[in-house]
């Protein structure tokens, strides 16, 4: 298996739970899901299991948003439908994707992790620290507004890495705990990107060790270890799990500038004729009227 193009509009899409939030939950839907499976495998649950529910989770959230098992429930589905309509949600994307893997990420459907509860100090400072967005030696910044966080970032690479494994012939658990694990210094060590990188020379590596050797004594001694093996995995692409780690990462990065980018490329034309901003209904032909009078579009 080889990636293709016909990831792209999957991969796309993963980076908008960047940009999706709803009421009364507090931060994005990838910062949430960040949290919540921290949150889960520091209270004892199996990597493994946490990965896999927490993937099942948010590629039903590309299309679903918040619309999820528990708000589904209190809205008065039963748990078969609400299941059913999950699984709909999984299968209008995963179609690029290893359909084993999808089918194990439906089986996950029905253990949704809870919201995220206490967490260590490193973890939670990450969804706090923003992304340099775009630097170079010698150049300005470029802001790209609104940026996004190292827990957004830190989570859709897990996923995608995750998604991406059985291209690499590797464990998804794996791949995506690395994307879970490789922004813990960040917590510590502000982003300035590429230009500071090149800015702290020869110091950068003794910088970014001493941010991540705080990070790590922050989490219990057990979850330190397991993340200590992780980075170490990361720092070259000799393993499977690697791979698809470090192929995420990269996607991730330039997916999330070409989100700002494409937002000169939306017309009046793409959102009423194939989106259908104003869409069938039993006041249609009052709608269409009423714009054709005040002279819209």
């Amino acid at each position: 298996m080889t990636l293709s193009p016909a990831l792209l509009p999957l991969l796309r899409e993963i980076g908008d739970l960047k940009r999706i939030r709803s009421a009364g939950r507090d931060g994005t839907i990838a910062t949430r899901l960040f949290e919540a499976g921290w949150s889960a495998w520091l209270a004892g649950g199996a990597m493994e299991e946490v990965a896999m529910r927490v993937m099942a989770q948010a590629l039903a959230a590309v299309r679903l948003g918040d619309l999820d098992l528990a708000k589904l429930d209190e809205l008065g589905l039963s748990a078969r439908e609400s299941r059913a309509v999950l699984q709909r949600a999984i299968g209008e994307v995963a179609g690029a994707l290893d359909p084993v893997l999808v089918a194990g990420l439906n089986e996950h459907l029905d253990a949704p992790l809870p919201p995220a509860g206490e967490l260590p100090h490193t973890i939670a400072l990450l969804r706090d620290q923003p992304r340099a967005g775009v630097t170079g030696p010698g150049r300005p910044r470029v802001m790209l507004q609104p940026e996004e966080n190292h827990a957004e970032h830190s989570f859709v690479v897990a996923l995608y890495a995750g998604l991406l494994a059985p291209f690499y012939a590797a464990d998804p658990a794996r791949a995506f705990w690395h994307g879970m694990i490789h922004h813990l210094h960040s917590a510590a060590m502000p982003d300035a990107g590429y230009s500071g990188e090149i800015l702290l020379g020869n110091r950068l590596d003794g910088v970014i060790e001493r941010a991540r050797a705080i990070a790590l004594a922050d989490l219990p001694d057990g979850a330190a270890e397991i993340c200590r093996d992780h980075l170490t995995a990361i720092g070259d692409d000799t393993t499977a799990a690697a791979r698809a780690f470090h192929a995420a990462d990269v996607i991730d990065r330039v997916i999330e500038i070409e989100q700002h980018l494409k937002r000169s490329g939306v017309t009046m034309a793409l959102v009423l004729d194939d989106y259908g901003l104003v869409h069938d209904g039993p006041v249609k032909p009052f709608h269409d009227t009423v714009l054709h009078e005040v002279g819209l579009p």
